[in-house]
């Protein structure tokens, strides 16, 4: 197991790194599947960055960073262990659109709280949702 998440640190970081290099004009950033539970910092300066998929993570914090993308319209958190999302500072994101929350156990606050704050799409699973083995 740490051997497989040293290996995904390392794929995250790599890919990071080349985004980084490469300059500001990458717009999405695939790091779906690499039981990630932390972002490094250097994603903060990818300001120009649209979409960022971080499905099928080991997420249990909401990475903060992404609310400090003034480009970002599209967030993909399916499937990792979420509880609370920072609502009020993804509401003042200017280009976000979409969020995907699915099968992440939020809490009861953010389900009641988010809706008449924010002014992008925010998608749920029902509360006990689970989801379906690999």
């Amino acid at each position: 197991m740490l051997r497989k998440m040293g290996e995904a640190v390392a794929r995250v970081a790599r890919k990071v790194n080349e985004t980084v290099e490469s300059g500001s004009d990458t717009l999405e950033l695939h790091l779906e599947g690499n039981f990630l539970h932390s972002l490094p910092n250097e994603v903060s300066t990818l300001q120009h960055l649209k979409a960022i998929d971080l499905s099928r993570n080991q997420f249990h914090d909401f990475p903060e960073q992404l609310t400090t993308l003034p480009a970002l319209e599209t967030i993909n958190l399916e499937e990792n262990e979420i509880v609370d999302v920072p609502v009020e500072k993804l509401a003042a994101m200017p280009a976000l659109r979409s969020i995907n929350l699915r099968f992440n156990p939020l809490n009861a606050e953010v389900r009641v709280i988010a809706p008449p704050l924010i002014k992008f799409d925010m998608l749920m699973s029902p509360e006990d949702a689970r989801a379906s083995p690999p």
